[in-house]
C-alpha cells in the first residue's frame, strides 16, 4: 500500500507590476526604439512608433540572446538596453526594407 507522504511545492514569487517600474520601462523601449530609427535611418510615426518599436525589438532582443545563449549586458529596470537595441535595430532594418521609403520626408524640399 502506498502511504500518505508531505509534499512540499516550491514557492511562486510573482514580479511585481507598479506603475514606475511600467513607466521607466515604456521610457527605456523608447528611447531605444527612437536611437535604432536614428541609426537605421528610418521613421514613420512619432513616439508612439519608437514606443512600439523598443518593445518588440526588447522581445526580439531577449529572444536572440537566449536563443544564442548570451549573458545580459546591461540591465535597467528589468530591461537589458543592449539586447533591447539590438532587437529594435533588427525589427526597425527589417521594416525599413519591407515597407520602404525615405527618412524623414518632411524635410526634403520638392521643387
Amino acid at each position: 500500500m502506498f502511504l500518505a507522504q508531505s509534499v512540499t511545492t516550491p514557492s511562486v514569487t510573482i514580479p511585481a507590476f507598479t506603475v514606475p517600474s511600467i513607466i521607466i520601462t515604456i521610457i527605456v523601449a523608447a528611447l531605444c526604439g527612437a536611437l535604432a530609427q536614428l541609426v537605421v535611418g528610418y521613421t514613420h510615426g512619432g513616439c508612439l512608433t519608437s514606443i512600439l518599436a523598443g518593445i518588440i525589438g526588447a522581445l526580439i532582443g531577449n529572444w536572440l540572446a537566449a536563443w544564442l545563449r548570451l549573458p545580459n549586458i546591461l540591465v535597467i529596470a528589468d530591461v537589458d538596453l543592449v539586447w533591447t537595441f539590438i532587437g529594435a535595430l533588427i525589427f526597425v532594418a527589417a521594416l525599413a526594407v519591407i515597407v520602404g521609403g525615405s527618412r524623414y520626408r518632411g524635410f526634403y524640399r520638392r521643387y
